[in-house]
């Protein structure tokens, strides 16, 4: 009996042996299967994930292409848009010593750089934090004052950003680059159309960081170049449109207008000499502008009622289907009952009998109407469009409208009526001056275009060449006497102010009520818009004016902006004087 009392004594100090030897067992197992997990069955990604940890990939901007222009008289490339190193300042709060101190001599310095009280402090005071971004594009001078200060943590960095040297000259056409989602990104103009050559090809860095996230320049680093974005030149002459620009500018200021516009192309061959519009911006402050719309180029993307610059094409019309000549002749009454509405002449007078050669000089709304009904409504509608209204030219910009002359589809007279003299559609700047320059050249429309040149690693590897979109929209007949005809309205029409000593210049002017809520109101856009020398065009330019208050007619405002850049052109190529005048 003792000796089992004795044995049932023991029991449990035996359950607890072989319950801690089983959990030894286990243990050891356990330790022995992810020693083993370790360093053989997951060895490999282990070291993978080491090495991430301590590696970096990091993407290499690509330098972008630069876009120039250059001028007649040399092979020299001007650039618009280049790339310019700034300096890129932030701050590494965890070294930061002292956060008030710190924060006491920076925001002084921060008052003008668009950084806030509150946030300046808060990027100071992440006291683990390893970088935070302060200001970017300072210059040398800008960076000066917060290199003096000396403090633990403030740091700086090159980093090249767009700079456009010549800043408001061309601003429209180009466009600028900005800040998108954090990505520089093209928008507007050009910048934003050749995106994608322009930014080239971006290259890749591989190396090794320390513990901070920082890359050790001593350490195994490879690097990928990237690839610089293609260069653009462009057709636009520098001298030209310097001297263009300022007459604008300064004929807006005068005339009190809230803008204007001027373009200048190679009737020949479509190549844009001169694009610029009132009120422009500097692309390298772009986010300083008051109204966003400025980004867009005008000469594209804003459509007007042209007015009596649109009689020109009407009579291009009817002359070339022999539907009117010169001589041809109608009574002008002043007025065109048609249904319920009454058009009258600019001048409220009736002239009596009257030739075509009349109607454009004295600018008779009557006149072109009784065009438009000699051609017929389907006919004249038919012409427009083959002088490209209605679609986009195709120029290479972005944001090109087409204007609207949809209303000459729709039944009823009165709308081919008001169309022939220019209202009730709507055209852009450049539809204008591609159409005249049909005229000018013999009948043929062809395409603007901007671009000279791609070049890429010094290399042409792309030139502009001249695109016909109309073959024989015009004979070449009717072209010779509607030019005529338009030199009459500069020789002895209402638009003597845009002529030139010594030469036989062509154009018409335009003075457009401006349409509003309820009909026309005082508002007007004055236009002119021809050519010259008239036998053998070497420009065709468009000078107009938005809401002039000073003035009431395009023959006082838009005609002589249009004579004084005429003349300087004329000089400027060093074009001979026309031995008959």
């Amino acid at each position: 009996m003792t000796n089992l009392r004795r044995k049932n004594n023991h029991d449990p100090q035996q359950k607890r042996l072989k319950f801690l030897s089983v959990f030894i067992f286990l243990f050891g197992f356990a330790l022995v299967y992810r020693l083993a997990d370790l360093q053989i069955f997951s060895s490999a990604s282990i070291q993978a994930s080491a090495a991430r940890q301590h590696s970096t990939e990091r993407v290499l901007p690509a330098e972008r292409g630069e876009i120039f222009y250059t001028d007649a008289k040399s092979d020299t490339l001007y650039p618009l848009a280049t790339n310019r190193a700034f300096n890129h300042l932030y701050i590494v709060p965890r070294d930061v010593e002292n956060i008030e101190y710190t924060f006491n001599m920076l925001w002084p310095l921060f008052k003008d750089k668009g950084l806030t009280e509150d946030v300046l402090r808060a990027r100071i005071s992440k006291t683990n934090d390893i970088y935070e971004p302060l200001a970017r594009k300072l210059t040398d001078e800008e960076l000066a004052p917060f290199a003096e200060t000396n403090l633990p943590g403030l740091g700086w960095e090159d980093e090249m950003w767009r700079y456009y040297p010549e800043a408001e000259t061309l601003s429209h056409v180009i466009g600028f680059v900005g800040l998108q989602d954090d990505a520089r990104v093209g928008q507007y103009g050009l910048e934003d159309f050749f995106e994608e050559e322009l930014k080239g090809k971006e290259g890749l860095l591989v190396g090794q960081v320390d513990t901070s996230g920082r890359l050790i320049k001593s350490g195994d680093n490879k690097v990928i170049e990237g690839e610089k974005g293609v260069d653009i030149v462009l057709t636009i002459d520098r001298t030209i449109q310097a001297y263009a620009c300022q007459r604008l500018k300064e004929k807006v200021k005068d005339t009190g207008a809230e803008g204007g516009n001027v373009v200048v192309l190679n009737p020949a061959t479509g190549a844009i000499m001169v694009m610029c519009s009132e009120p422009g911006f500097d692309p390298n402050n772009y986010n300083e502008v008051e109204d966003i719309f400025v980004y867009l180029n005008p000469v594209i993307a804003s459509t007007y009622e042209p007015g009596s610059i649109f009689k020109s094409i009407t009579m291009a019309a009817g002359i070339d289907q022999d539907a009117v000549s010169p001589e041809t002749t109608y009574i002008d009454e002043g007025v065109e009952e048609i249904g319920k509405y009454k058009i009258r002449n600019s001048d409220g007078k009736a002239h009596g009998e009257v030739d075509m050669v009349t109607v454009l000089d004295e600018s008779l709304n009557t006149g072109a109407i009784f065009v438009e009904r000699q051609l017929g409504n389907e006919m004249f509608y038919k012409y427009v469009q083959k002088f490209g209204f209605g679609k986009p030219t195709g120029i290479e910009l972005g944001g090109e409208l087409a204007g609207d002359i949809s209303s000459l589809a729709k039944a009823g007279d009165i709308y081919a009526a008001t169309g022939s003299f220019g209202q009730g559609i709507t055209v852009t700047p450049i539809q204008i001056a591609q159409a005249y320059a049909a005229i000018a050249n013999g009948g043929k429309l062809v395409k603007p275009y901007l671009i000279k040149e791609k070049r890429k690693n010094n290399k042409i590897i792309y030139h502009g060449a001249t695109e016909v979109m109309e073959k024989e929209l015009l004979s070449l007949r009717a072209s010779t006497i509607i030019s005529g005809m338009l030199v009459s309205v500069v020789r002895a029409g209402h638009a003597k102010s845009a002529g030139v000593g010594g030469y036989y210049i062509a154009g018409k002017t335009g003075t457009a009520q401006v349409a509003g809520n309820g009909g026309y109101g005082s508002d007007t856009i004055h236009s002119f818009v021809g050519y010259g020398p008239v036998d053998n065009p070497i420009f065709v330019m468009l000078t107009k004016l938005d809401k002039p208050k000073y003035a009431q007619f395009a023959a006082s405002t838009a005609a002589p902006l249009f004579g004084d850049i005429a003349k300087f052109i004329l000089q400027y190529y060093e074009v001979p004087p026309d031995e008959n005048i």
